[in-house]
């Protein structure tokens, strides 16, 4: 479990580093099918090394100093067996989409890592309560992430470090649709299912190769090695 929190406070500052997340956010790094861990409630990028990541309960009320809206990685650890880790962020294309109630569509290759679509959950209140935790998932459905309209998103992996390039791929994407939005392009081309499906490969340290470029640099990194 070192290394897991190893990692956990190495994903929050990447993603901080990244400009995906700012005062507000979260990550998380499944334990096994009762617990996970949580980054610190800081701002990510300022992650102490060594700091203690909290355990949380999968199911069951939430430790004392965690922030409320990590129920929503309760929901996706509870529902999602092969889930490792989740990312809670709100890089700047992505607000804008979601501010506008737009779900990017499937149109480049990093797209195609959330077929067949994005989840949408229409509600701009904060997720503080379990009711609306489940609502937001059950938006989620088989994606691999969810908008939540004005209010950033969710996304989640079979690993901490594979849901850390989800995050920057969903960015891009909300980067290509608003491209296409200005270039008042609606129509342009969209990758469809079975071309998405083909496309999205884990082949060829894909997200390893991410993680490396996201976490490049980071102080804790020769504790993983």
């Amino acid at each position: 479990m070192v290394d897991l929190a190893c990692t956990t406070r190495i994903a929050a500052r990447a993603l901080g580093r990244a400009g995906l997340v700012h005062a507000y956010g979260h990550c998380s790094a499944r334990v096994d099918q009762e617990s996970f861990l949580v980054c610190p409630s800081v701002p990510m990028e300022h992650v102490e090394v060594g700091a203690t990541c909290p355990v949380v309960p999968v199911t069951g009320p939430l430790p004392d100093g965690v922030l409320g809206e990590v129920r929503l990685h309760q929901q996706i650890y509870a529902r999602r067996p092969n889930a490792g880790g989740v990312v809670r962020f709100m890089g700047p294309n992505l607000m804008a989409l979601a501010a506008l109630g737009r779900v990017p569509k499937i149109r480049h290759g990093f797209g195609t890592y959330f077929t067949s679509a994005v989840g949408y959950w229409d509600d701009i209140q904060l997720v503080r309560d379990d009711e609306r935790a489940v609502g937001v998932i059950d938006a989620m459905g088989y994606s691999a992430g969810v908008i939540m309209r004005g209010n950033g998103a969710v996304v989640a992996g079979t690993t901490l470090p594979e849901a850390v390039g989800l995050a920057w791929y969903l960015e891009d994407m909300c980067r290509v649709e608003l491209a296409a939005m200005a270039a008042n392009l609606p129509d342009a081309p969209i990758i469809h299912t079975a071309q998405a499906e083909m496309r999205a490969t884990r082949q060829g340290r894909i997200f390893e190769r991410m993680w490396d470029y996201l976490s490049y640099g980071d102080p804790e990194l020769p504790n993983l090695n």
